[in-house]
């Protein structure tokens, strides 16, 4: 385990003692490592990672089912459909590929997992290691 992303990791936590997908992913960048090092440095240290930036996990009790906020879309633009669809390993949207198409088009993160939703498809890899 690295130290270095231990300690950033420490520094940013929330009151909760939890540390969020934008704080993961400020970390990676700040000391130039993979996100994944980052998730699986948290996980090794017992510190939980909430609020996915795609709306996914970390919201509220999973066991209430209020564990993800993103909701299906009400419409899906033919262009955010197709570029899911290109997007598409063995049937699921990898996260980073989900990112990707955001700043693409873009639109927020949350409006693809939202067109994921509506369009059926599972988002999978988590660029934290978290799914």
């Amino acid at each position: 385990m690295d130290e270095r992303i231990a300690e950033a990791i420490r520094r940013h936590l929330d009151t909760e003692g939890m540390l969020s997908c934008a704080a993961a992913f400020r970390v990676a960048e700040e000391l130039r490592v993979e996100p994944l090092e980052v998730g699986r440095t948290a996980d090794a240290i017992g510190v939980r990672l909430n609020r996915c930036q795609l709306g996914l996990f970390g919201y509220g009790a999973k066991a209430e089912g209020r564990h993800k906020i993103v909701r299906p879309a009400k419409v899906v633009e033919p262009g955010l459909a197709q570029a899911i669809q290109d997007g598409l390993s063995e049937g699921r949207l990898p996260c980073r590929v989900a990112w990707e198409i955001a700043g693409m088009l873009g639109i927020p993160k949350m409006e693809v997992s939202a067109a994921a939703e509506a369009l059926g498809v599972r988002i999978v890899r988590c660029q934290l290691g978290a799914f």
